[in-house]
């Protein structure tokens, strides 16, 4: 274990020596000169001896001094130096995002493009999982967390919340006995269902989906209709749907895209609730500025 002294002793020794000056050295270092004499005495009884001479004017350093002024000078230089290369390596690695997977395929990298036009010397890394990075273990700078309450402990901005329906292709409706009109109209199509690993009891499920149209449609039978394709991930259930295989329960931001295009249309107008996207990062971040940038851009696009 390295024996030191306090390292503001050093910093008043090597302000001192350097400008040959105690009052010049408290300027520099925001203190007073009365200070500068208590750390630079501090380092002398650690050293055992004197490292200036005082008296008479002008302040010299003594021999032992000028032995080490210069190893200390060089020990700050070198310190200042490994700093400014860190945090320059900090400014110009890519700013690491994570987000679950189906909202990084579908929303977020689509619209990359944009973000490489208006800031193009900010680098992202797109880090799409359903798990939950440790932000404070420096897993990702930033996280774009689905909950339905905002996250704690963290920097958290709400970003938006979805809504889900159902949805399907129009071809899938063109091939249809007849159109959807009422709820009950649904079940001649395959239902296409995907896991929702996190259990919640309020997921915006099929079940849940029924359930609430059999308020709206008295028609609507009872039914243990099991799901026609079910899915681990929702991004292959989403590709299902696309390619006009059956209808599925999807989130509004999700599928924002495919709705706008026409590739994807609303099948019925009953909606259940969805989540919150929360912009999430952990306070006083080394990238800060170019997190703040990335947030004010996701904000612009809602």
């Amino acid at each position: 274990m390295r024996k030191l002294p306090p390292l503001g002793s050093l910093r008043a020794f090597e302000a001192a020596a350097r400008r040959m000056s105690f009052r010049e050295a408290a300027i520099e270092l925001g203190v007073t000169p009365t200070a500068i004499s208590h750390q630079i005495r501090l380092l002398e009884s650690v050293c055992g001896q004197p490292l200036f001479r005082r008296r008479p004017r002008p302040l010299v350093l003594t021999e032992v001094g000028e032995r080490l002024f210069p190893v200390i000078r060089n020990g700050f230089d070198a310190f200042a130096t490994a700093i400014a290369s860190a945090s320059a390596g900090v400014g110009q690695r890519p700013l690491r995002v994570t987000s679950p997977n189906a909202f990084a395929s579908r929303w977020l990298v689509p619209r990359l493009p944009k973000w490489r036009e208006e800031h193009s010397k900010i680098p992202l890394e797109i880090i799409g999982t359903d798990s939950v990075l440790d932000l404070r273990a420096g897993n990702a700078d930033v996280a774009i967390r689905y909950a339905r309450r905002m996250p704690p402990n963290l920097a958290v901005q709400e970003i938006f919340r979805d809504t889900f329906f159902p949805v399907c292709s129009p071809e899938l409706l063109a091939k249809g006995t007849r159109q959807i009109e009422r709820a009950a109209d649904v079940l001649q199509y395959p239902l296409i269902h995907f896991d929702w690993m996190n259990r919640d009891r309020e997921a915006p499920t099929w079940s849940r989906w029924l359930a609430a149209a059999r308020s709206v449609d008295p028609d609507l039978p009872d039914t243990n209709k099991a799901w026609d394709l079910s899915f681990r991930e929702e991004l292959h259930a989403i590709d299902a749907v696309v390619a006009g295989q059956g209808i599925a329960i999807c989130s509004d931001v999700v599928v924002s895209r495919e709705l706008k295009s026409g590739a994807l249309v609303k099948a019925h107008d009953l909606s259940l609730p969805g989540y919150g996207f929360y912009f999430v990062y952990v306070p006083d971040h080394p990238l800060q500025p170019h997190i703040e940038a990335f947030s004010a851009w996701m904000r612009s696009l809602v």
